[in-house]
């Protein structure tokens, strides 16, 4: 997630606001899974929980070496401590509430259970969070929350990293199995985003019919004034300028 700073004049009590962009499980997991490849690493992530750092045991690395460069897609898949797995719904959700990295803390089946219930109320907290499916409506929620134009339209790229990868069906199957919990939480920000957006559409068409509606009024208004005489039967000659056009004749 981001942090976002807003004017004083953007902001009620707080002017710090937490915000996220989701992305299709499945397609993060290969554009992650293709990033590693080519030699990324997360070294100097210190995974702080607790205010302390996992220990070895509680994470153990994937690989051997300064970097997993080159890896093939089962080889990323198989290894059981891969934090690219369920990585949206961990790092949404707090991770003190299951003892950290801390995987003996309690059963694996209730772990999973509290992480997904915290990153969901973690997003539902969320001033704003948006959709990479999504882009448009993305850009009109962000937006329409917090009273910002961007200069230029969002623009939904669908040619990416991740979708330049062919992958058959089981692979794909796969790869929801170990992202379970992500792909759960991404059907619920779905649902939410669209509710979100549905919502603020509505209130702006409320808002345009309002202002139609005042502009209809003050129109009526001004058409109801009456004019002026002078402008229908045009200025009549002062006393003195009569008697000046008398005394020429």
């Amino acid at each position: 997630y981001s942090v976002i700073y807003l004017p004083k004049d953007h902001c009620c009590l707080s002017c710090f606001y937490y915000i996220t962009l989701l992305r299709d499980p499945v397609s993060r997991y290969l554009s992650e899974w293709r990033h590693v490849q080519r030699g990324a690493t997360w070294k100097t992530s210190l995974h702080m929980c607790d205010g302390r750092t996992p220990t070895p045991e509680e994470l153990p690395s994937c690989y051997e070496g300064t970097d997993w460069s080159g890896c093939t897609l089962q080889e990323f898949m198989d290894c059981p401590y891969n934090l690219a797995n369920n990585r949206q719904v961990r790092m949404l959700a707090d991770l003190s509430l299951v003892g950290c990295y801390n995987m003996s803390f309690i059963p694996e089946n209730k772990r999973a259970q509290i992480l997904l219930e915290s990153a969901k109320k973690n997003l539902r907290d969320m001033a704003f969070f948006g959709l990479t499916e999504f882009q448009r409506k993305t850009q009109y929620l962000f937006e329409r929350t917090f009273n910002l134009k961007f200069i230029r339209p969002f623009m939904q790229y669908n040619s990416t990293r991740a979708g330049g990868v062919e992958v058959d069906t089981k692979t794909i199957r796969r790869i929801e199995e170990l992202n379970d919990l992500d792909m759960q939480l991404y059907d619920y920000a779905k649902d939410l985003f669209q509710q979100r957006y549905q919502y603020k559409r509505q209130l702006e068409r409320m808002e345009q019919r309002i202002k139609n509606r005042e502009e209809r009024l003050l129109h009526r208004s001004n058409e109801a004034l009456p004019r002026e005489e002078t402008e229908e039967q045009g200025r009549l000659p002062t006393e003195d300028y009569m008697s000046h056009i008398i005394e020429k004749w």
